[in-house]
């Protein structure tokens, strides 16, 4: 169970810095289909290369696009990093 929480916290760290350098310096669009590509890889995560992280990050670079989650996962993520 250790092992799990390590992973989910690295998965949450890595999620939460993605998605705040994504809303400073990518435009709303370029961040929509870079979540979109991101979920389409996450699904594959059994391959090597891909992995399940990439299917949170694809849900949250999404939700920061529409305006009623956006706060909700800015919220989410702070609480989760602090």
């Amino acid at each position: 169970m250790p092992r799990l929480r390590r992973y989910w916290t690295q998965t949450i760290t890595f999620v939460n810095r993605c998605a705040l350098w994504s809303d400073r310096h990518l435009p709303p669009g370029v961040r929509s289909l870079v979540g979109v590509l991101a979920m389409a890889c996450g699904v594959l995560g059994f391959l090597p290369i891909l992995g399940f992280w990439m299917f949170p990050l694809g849900v949250v670079l999404v939700a920061l696009d529409i305006p009623i989650f956006r706060r909700r996962v800015l919220k989410w993520l702070a609480r989760q990093s602090g």
